[in-house]
């Protein structure tokens, strides 16, 4: 090995010992409290920082500063943000999308902090811990890993820490102290964390910004281990590192040169981007939170306030003028936040990179520099740029299409990180660049006035995606995507709209904010920006294009008239406390609100107000504290049940399934399964829990595909068509958890039925309303809130308004009481006797007497008999007797 070979390989080791670390430590914290730390690179940077501050400002020791560094800090800092922060959200039962925006509102606050602090300035002073040399910061990763490995391996704690992830409830039930165990794993991982930190700092800027993103990018590792293994991580780590290494000592000329030199200083972002947008993703659950209540209206006097607040920077001068100019910009980036976080519900961490993109795609073109096309005049450049950036939204809404939660997360950052690194750190792409702003609009009086019609502009664009058709699918798709589906909502294509809506806005925004301070400057738009981005669009209200206005406001006064970092820790602060009011800070003032106000009295659940009712004699039409409530729901149906239909020849089958086999692993759950659905009938299937209903069920609905056979509608196969195509062929169904539209009224609800199903009927809303008796006040309720019986009532409508011809039931009793058990059963009947076909999966055998035709009991995966429901339930209870 040549002596160069060597010494690359060497500094390889150390740049991959430290990514080590962060995977270990990222992996110990998953394991422990199922939280991707998105927090890591702060507090490694937080550390190095007081590290620092102790050796040389404060001049102890080096050994002395290091122990209270690592040993008492930065376990500290895990400590605190797990009783604080993370242990309430697990509390209230460990939504991961809360759990990601606390953790994303603790990087913007510890960098927030520590710009005010030390200010934003880089710091070239940095102690040295280790020496300089490969092999002691190789042996310091390879000790912890091997630490970490026999603990959770071979110790009493390691079992506890195994059981907490597997299941922590049920932990807890076994006698572990879950809240023990995960205050250790943040420990441990804010240990690393600061470990890292402080191993770094002397060879790498220490500044607020680059190092949580340096430590950050290389989160690629424990995305590899699949945020487990730790033997996985540290190799995965030490062969980028050296890889990265021995990439310098390329040397091509012509084309390749500066690409193989962003490369080489930057494979971590390609392990990043690799691990992010290909491997499979860590997570699948929901990254946002969920709306658990209708979206409250903005009062009008709130609007005309904004408008006139906006208008008050036309009577500034001189550097108040200036400063006010970036807002409107701002607002513009934000609302693009809006339309993907808000109107879509998908999270995306690199908003960031779109408007930095369409701030250089605008200067480029005004430069007559962009490839291909002429030089273009201000305005036109700005257009233009905007209609390219657009389809570049595809890089996060195509990853959006598979993934959820953290893996969509990490998609969105990585792109963020990509374009960061591989397009605004590049000389080629963005030195000699000036910015101009468009002729006639060079003051910044009169710019302010472009941006303002701009705004406006945008606004109207954000507005047109919350009402009509595309809003409520929207809605309906960010409420319950499953349930949006189901409904016949192309989720996949609402997805991409709404990333491609948001990159075009974001793109604008990104052109007004360098055209504002006449230069582009890529700090502006790297990726911890976007981080503070989004955090803020998310506390302040994602849904709100009003909480959009007043983050750009906040972000931009506050940094110019406080101390840099302010605006960051206000807007950390308040995401570090999202679970307390995840709809936003005007939603928790107004219920407190609420609650302070005199004269509040008790109300009476639906169920009370019946009660009272009958005692009383009093008019239900009006709850206790004069709003409409809910009906009760329905003794029996309004109308005649029709009578059960005497034996006919069978029709032909609607909706076929032949030799359907569905595999997990080595377990069979459908093994050979042939079904007939025909019209104008009742087709039942019952069975043991675990016989394989629910994976049947699925796979006639497109939301799991067989292993091996086919699904039939009348002539058409139709096993790889997914489940909103089904829907708008004429096969829909109903879900065992309810699966409404909690932001929608009721109307809304059925409506987006009638909208996406498979024939657009102007009546197909009010008649599905008439007859599950949803017509009266309870059509204009938001459904969240309203008792089960209700919401399955609303479920069923809105399947029924898209006029299907089969009808898919998920043990549709489940939650009702008796009264409306009957009257679900006489509506079904009534379905059945006017041609629709109905297969309903249930357990109460009693219904599935009162109202199958032909029932089907499957077992171990295999259909066991078939036949009359008499002949069937009369043979399963002798069976069970014996």
């Amino acid at each position: 090995m040549s002596s160069l070979t060597y010494d690359l390989t060497l500094a390889g080791l150390s740049v991959g010992s430290a990514a080590a670390l962060t995977g270990i430590g990222l992996i110990v914290t998953h394991r422990a409290t199922g939280v991707l730390n998105f927090a890591h690179g702060a507090i490694a940077m937080v550390c190095a920082y007081a590290l620092r501050q102790c050796t040389v400002e404060w001049g102890w020791p080096l050994w002395l500063g290091a122990l209270v560094t690592l040993l008492l800090l930065a376990p500290a800092i895990g400590m605190a943000l797990e009783r604080f922060v993370f242990r309430p959200l697990a509390v209230l039962g460990g939504d991961p999308a809360q759990t990601l925006v606390a953790s994303i509102g603790v990087f913007v606050l510890l960098v927030g902090g520590a710009v005010l602090m030390w200010g934003p300035g880089a710091r070239a002073d940095a102690p040295e811990v280790v020496p300089a040399e490969p092999r002691g910061q190789l042996a310091v990763a390879l000790v912890l890993a091997a630490a970490v490995g026999a603990v959770t391996r071979w110790t009493r704690f390691g079992r506890q820490l195994r059981a907490v992830v597997d299941d922590r409830q049920l932990a807890v039930l076994g006698g572990i102290d879950a809240d023990r165990v995960a205050a250790a794993g943040w420990a441990f991982g804010s240990f690393t964390a600061g470990l890292t930190g402080v191993l770094l700092a002397p060879y790498v800027r220490l500044d607020p910004y680059g190092m949580p993103l340096l430590v950050m990018e290389v989160v690629a590792v424990a995305v590899a281990a699949r945020m487990r293994s730790l033997p996985v991580a540290v190799l995965v780590a030490l062969g980028i590192g050296v890889a990265q290494s021995q990439l310098t000592r390329l040397h091509p000329s012509g084309w390749a040169q500066p690409l193989l030199q962003a490369v080489s200083t930057n494979l971590f972002v390609v392990a990043l981007l690799v691990a992010a947008l290909v491997l499979p993703g860590i997570g699948t659950r929901d990254a946002l939170p969920r709306t658990a209540t209708a979206r409250v209206p903005t009062p009008p006097g709130a609007w005309i306030v904004a408008a006139v607040l906006f208008l008050l920077p036309l009577g500034f001068a001189g550097s108040d003028l200036h400063t006010s100019v970036q807002v409107p910009a701002l607002g513009v980036v934000l609302l693009s936040l809006v339309v993907v976080t808000g109107r879509g519900g998908q999270i995306s961490l690199g908003q960031a990179a779109y408007a930095g993109l369409g701030a250089l795609f605008t200067a480029l073109l005004a430069a007559g520099r962009f490839p291909g096309l002429p030089r273009l005049p201000e305005l036109a450049a700005l257009a233009v740029a905007v209609l390219l950036v657009a389809p570049l939204g595809l890089l996060t809404g195509w990853p959006a299409i598979r993934r959820h939660g953290l893996a969509l997360a990490l998609a969105t950052f990585a792109v963020g990180v990509g374009v960061s690194r591989f397009v605004f750190a590049q000389p080629y792409a963005t030195s000699g660049l000036s910015v101009h702003r468009p002729a006639g609009f060079e003051s910044d009086r009169a710019f302010y006035v472009l941006e303002l019609a701009l705004l406006a502009g945008a606004l109207l664009a954000t507005r047109s995606l919350r009402t009509g058709r595309t809003g409520r699918a929207l809605a309906a798709m960010r409420d319950h995507e499953s349930g949006a589906s189901a409904a016949g909502v192309r989720v996949p294509s609402l997805k991409l709209l709404a990333f491609v809506a948001g990159a075009a806005l974001a793109a604008l925004g990104g052109a007004l904010l360098s055209m504002g301070v006449r230069a582009f400057d890529p700090g502006a738009f790297d990726p911890v920006r976007g981080l503070l981005w989004f955090a803020a669009v998310v506390v302040l209200g994602a849904d709100s294009t009003l909480g959009a206005l007043l983050a750009a406001a906040l972000l931009v006064g506050l940094d110019a008239g406080a101390r840099g970092g302010v605006a960051a820790a206000l807007i950390g602060v308040l995401a570090v406390l999202v679970g307390r009011f995840p709809g936003g800070p005007y939603d928790a003032l107004r219920t407190a609100t609420g609650r302070l106000r005199p004269g509040r009295g008790a109300r009476l659940t639906p169920l009370g107000v019946a009660v009272r009712g009958r005692l009383r004699g009093v008019d239900h039409g009006r709850g206790p504290s004069g709003g409409p409530t809910p009906p009760a729901a329905p003794s029996r149906p309004r109308a005649p049940v029709p009578p059960r239909r005497s034996p006919s020849p069978a029709p032909a089958p609607l909706l076929r399934a032949r030799d359907l086999h569905v595999r997990y692993g080595g377990f069979a759950a459908l093994d050979g399964v042939d079904l007939d659905v025909r019209p104008g009938r009742v087709t039942a299937v019952v069975g043991p829990n675990g016989a394989g209903k629910s994976t049947l069920f699925h796979c006639l609905a497109g939301t799991v595909r067989p292993t091996r056979g086919e699904v039939l509608f009348e002539a058409r196969d139709i096993t790889r068509l997914a489940a909103h195509a089904r829907t708008r062929l004429g096969v829909a169904r109903t879900f065992q958890q309810l699966a409404v539209f909690p932001s929608l009224t009721v109307a809304d609800n059925v409506r987006v039925g009638a909208e996406q199903g498979r024939a657009t009927d102007p009546g197909a809303v009010e008649r599905a309303l008439r007859l599950l008796r949803l017509d009266g006040p309870v059509r204009s309720l938001p459904a969240a809130g309203l008792p089960t019986g209700t919401l399955r009532r609303v479920e069923l409508a809105r399947a029924l308004a898209g006029n299907p011809r089969v009808l898919l039931l998920d043990e549709p009793a489940a939650g009702l009481d008796t009264a409306e058990v009957n009257a679900l059963t006489g509506v079904l009947r009534a379905l059945a006797a006017d041609g629709t076909a109905l297969l309903v999966v249930e357990h109460d055998l009693d219904l599935v007497a009162d109202l199958a035709d032909e029932v089907h009991v499957l077992t171990a995966g295999r259909i066991v008999a078939s036949g009359p429901p008499g002949h069937i339930l009369d043979t399963l209870e002798a069976t069970a007797g014996r």
